[in-house]
């Protein structure tokens, strides 16, 4: 008999009940009896012994749903050693809810933040194995992450839907992705949406560069252009600002989010009228792509099989196309970036895609 516990962690992505009953057919097709106890909104589940027991009929059903049927929430790891506001010690409720249930291990899916607090977990002793899921695919270790393409057809789409608007107007139009610290998802899609100026947090633009981009094309003979901007790029003169000056400085931000900046400097500095488009969580949701589903089986898969064999501490992902698993110490707390030399980033300039620097 195997006793497997089972929770989604942080913000919701496609695919995620894909990834679940990979896991549970996997091991059900074993051969060997399975409980399941799935723990209601992520390790707050966990913590509080927030529970439901799950049969092989809960995952009937569930390859092309969106979101978790588990739930989810954010436990932010930088305060999971703190105690709650009763004064209960988090990390000890999740240990003695573990050994309370007589689990043999913990399935954990998410992304940068729950992959540090699987580790942790697993360093207190419990066996973990974890699932990549993030629409970021900024998790090191793995070359994607699921929810990935699903999130870059979404926001593809948008851009796609933008392009006739702009044309018939003569505008220029920033579609703002999601993306806080990297930007595979702007890149992707912008270069999939044919974006002209692409901007992403690892690359800090100078605004006078992304102008003259747009002069450009007017001199060209577009009547429009398209930028597609991650909710986190910054400007070369913000990153130049020490963490300290930079926090100070956003304790007066007037804008909603950085497009709505870009546009205004952007019409300060030019003719052009500009207008902004935020996809935000419609990049979280709806089913997951064809490609989501099979990649998202494929680690479940694994996964299962890495449970029967007794093989914990391991996230799964892939490498060069193969499943592969990967040492928890060895995943958490790093962030896969876009390199500004990354041949990607070549081949998008030599499309003559300006990146603003």
């Amino acid at each position: 008999m195997k006793r497997i516990g089972m929770l989604t962690s942080g913000g919701d992505c496609q695919a995620l009940n894909a990834a679940m009953r990979g896991v549970v057919k996997s091991v059900s097709h074993s051969g060997s009896e399975v409980e399941i106890y799935g723990f209601i909104d992520g390790y707050r589940g966990l913590i509080y012994g927030d529970f439901r027991m799950l049969t092989s009929k809960d995952f009937s059903g569930i390859l092309t749903k969106g979101g978790t049927i588990l739930g989810s929430s954010r436990t932010p790891f930088k305060t999971i050693k703190d105690p709650d506001e009763n004064g209960l010690d988090k990390v000890e409720a999740m240990k003695q809810n573990y050994y309370k249930l007589k689990l043999d291990c913990l399935v954990i899916l998410g992304g940068n933040g729950t992959h540090k607090t699987a580790n942790l977990l697993r360093e207190e002793g419990l066996n973990v194995v974890t699932l990549p899921k993030t629409i970021d695919n900024d998790l090191y270790g793995t070359d994607m992450t699921f929810g990935f393409q699903s999130a870059v057809n979404i926001a593809t789409d948008a851009i796609d839907c933008i392009h006739t608007t702009a044309a018939s107007h003569g505008r220029v139009f920033i579609v703002e992705v999601m993306g806080h610290k990297v930007g595979w998802l702007t890149l992707n899609a912008g270069m999939a949406g044919g974006a002209d100026i692409i901007l992403i947090p690892e690359i800090p633009y100078d605004i006078d560069k992304v102008v003259e981009a747009i002069e450009e094309r007017h001199k060209g003979g577009s009547k429009f252009t398209i930028l597609a901007v991650a909710e986190g790029a910054i400007s070369k003169e913000d990153a130049a600002l020490s963490k300290k000056e930079y926090k100070e400085k956003m304790k007066n931000y007037t804008y909603p989010s950085v497009s709505y900046e870009i546009a205004d400097k952007i019409q300060k500095k030019s003719k052009y009228e500009v207008r902004v488009t935020v996809p935000g969580h419609t990049q979280r949701g709806g089913s997951p792509c064809p490609y989501d589903r099979v990649f998202a089986s494929r680690l479940g898969s694994e996964a299962g099989k890495l449970i029967m064999k007794g093989e914990y501490g391991f996230m799964v992902g892939i490498k060069n196309r193969e499943i592969i698993k990967v040492p928890l110490e060895d995943v958490a707390g790093k962030l896969k970036y876009v390199s500004p030399d990354a041949s990607i980033i070549k081949e998008a300039k030599m499309l003559g895609i300006s990146f603003g620097d």
